[in-house]
């Protein structure tokens, strides 16, 4: 410490104002370095929200607290608490949607509400909850539903409803199956509503999607799907990026209904029996009776009445048999898989000889067989649909690199370059100021005087001390030579302390030829005792 405080008495006014400042720089410099090594990064907490859920998620963050940051559209908070403040966010119902949902009901009395009032906030509600539904897949960024349902005409009959959903996506537009999806939750949740009348409007580009494409897409999917089953299969066995395969779907675009009946006459089935019994008697007397002989005879037996007795038995029985008949009827609609076409070309061996010339060669018709087997078995092939598949081995051409490969940082950790650059700017700046600034001025020691020199006059402010050099006994110079006899500096200092001059003989003897000599001897601290000198008279003046 006494050190510290002599270095500083034995500066000037100049250079403790330099010291000063340079060490405001420094601690400047740190804290700078301290507060960006601290601060923590920013995360998106939410983004694309309209102005109204906007203002209410910064209010709920100022009730909180918690620092954050807006970037036009887009909120950042501290990534270590997103997670955090998107749960006690999400429990305060924030950030609420534009639409509202059955919440409109509740609103609603017995008193002073007619029936035209409560369905035009039912659908309403229904409406706001079908957005709220819309608006749960990330992918979507807005959502407007409107129903067209009947109301007031309770009675009509022929009406159907009808519906239509404005979307906004986050990328790109909106896809033939999120479209499809979109019809089927709309419909589902009106009754009497059917998916062919909803109509799904993609509000980015303006385009209406189109029911009728949705084969296209399906067909397009199935093909995406087979492919990369294939392209999966392949590469386990001749390497990635050795493997191309192309995926051709056809599908059913019509909608057939078959009706079939068939009948085999050749078997039949008892389906009914009926019988019929019949039974007949009669019984005949008359005077006539009987022709016979006796009748014949006069006066005779014969003569007198006779009787005649008649009794009948019928017995009839019929059975139905009808033949077998069969009954069919088949609805096909479209989506059905048609025809498969699959593709693939598969790059040869590549050998490298002795000599570092690399060869290539074709694969083998058998390697190329068990491949067309594998490939059959993933896509289903059937020969009845006349699938085809064609499988070639042909050199691929490398492609032309195009820049540089990029790389992830060490660690996986990101950095943040800006960050990294501000911290580095200030470390340099405080290594600057303390190495070559304040370090040469508080550890610097006062200029040894060559003998026979004064000393330099005490700074302002600073009360002379003792000198340090046993020389405080010597008379000091004023710059002229007077006439009184030079000191003697060869004499023994007081309390016997020998400054080692030899005596002054010959031309030594003359004190101008050896201050001279002496100047010549040491020159850069004379040169520093003459610019103090210079200094002082200026300071003075």
């Amino acid at each position: 410490m006494n050190q510290l405080l002599a270095a500083w008495n034995a500066l000037t006014m100049r250079r403790r104002a330099v010291v000063g400042l340079a060490t405001a720089a420094m601690v400047a410099a740190i804290l700078g370095m301290a507060r960006l090594s601290g601060q923590s990064s920013l995360a998106l907490l939410y983004s694309g929200l309209d102005p109204v859920a906007s203002g209410e998620v910064i209010q709920a963050l100022d009730a909180q607290g918690a620092l954050y940051e807006v970037r036009g559209t887009a909120i950042y908070v501290d990534s270590a608490k997103r997670d955090l403040l998107r749960m006690s966010l999400a429990a305060d119902g924030l950030p609420t949607s534009s639409a509202g949902g059955y919440e409109l009901l509740d609103s609603l009395s017995g008193f002073g509400t007619t029936s035209q009032m409560f369905d035009a906030a039912y659908w309403r509600a229904k409406e706001g909850e079908l957005a709220r539904t819309i608006l749960a897949n990330p992918d979507i960024r807005a959502a407007r539903v409107h129903i067209s349902a009947l109301s007031g005409r309770p009675f009509e009959r022929g009406f159907q409803p009808s519906a239509s959903v404005a979307v906004t996506t986050s990328g790109g537009a909106v896809r033939e199956d999120e479209a499809k999806a979109l019809r089927y939750l709309v419909a589902a949740a009106v009754a009497g509503l059917t998916p062919d009348r909803v109509a799904v409007i993609d509000s980015r580009s303006g385009r209406v999607l189109d029911p009728d494409s949705a084969t296209g897409a399906d067909a397009r999917g199935k093909a995406e799907e087979l492919r990369a089953n294939v392209q999966r299969l392949l590469e386990a066995r001749v390497g990635p990026g050795k493997a191309i395969v192309e995926v051709a779907v056809e599908l059913v675009q019509d909608t057939e209904s078959i009706v079939e009946r068939q009948i085999d006459p050749a078997s039949r089935v008892q389906i009914s029996t009926e019988t019929e019994e019949r039974t007949n008697s009669a019984t005949d007397t008359g005077t006539g009776g009987t022709v016979t002989v006796a009748s014949n005879l006069p006066a005779g037996a014969g003569a007198a009445g006779g009787q005649s007795n008649r009794q009948d038995s019928e017995t009839r029985e019929r059975v139905n048999f009808d033949v077998s008949e069969t009954k069919r009827e088949l609805l096909k609609a479209p989506g059905g898989i048609q025809r498969i076409s699959v593709a693939v070309l598969v790059d040869g061996l590549r050998t490298t000889d002795a000599a570092g010339v690399e060869t290539w060669t074709p694969r083998s018709d058998a390697e190329l067989a068990a491949l067309r087997d594998l490939v059959a078995s993933a896509v289903g092939f059937s020969e009845a649909r006349n699938d085809s598949i064609t499988i070639k081995s042909m050199e691929f051409q490398p492609p032309a690199e195009q820049g540089t490969l990029a790389t992830a940082p060490a660690g996986g950790v990101p950095v943040n370059l800006t960050a990294m650059i501000e911290i580095a700017a200030f470390s340099v700046v405080a290594l600057i100021l303390g190495l070559f600034v304040l370090r040469p001025m508080l550890t610097a020691r006062p200029q040894a005087r060559a003998p026979g020199l004064p000393a330099p006059p005490p700074t302002s402010g600073a009360e002379p001390g003792p000198a340090t050099d046993g020389s405080e006994d010597m008379p000091a110079l004023t710059g002229t030579i007077e006439d009184d006899p030079p000191p003697d500096f060869a004499a023994p200092m007081p309390g016997g302390l020998d400054i080692g001059f030899p005596p002054m003989e010959g031309a030594d003897a003359d004190p101008v030829a050896r201050l001279r000599r002496l100047i010549a001897d040491r020159r850069d601290e004379t040169v520093e005792t003459l610019r103090n000198w210079m200094e002082e008279t200026e300071d003075a003046g």
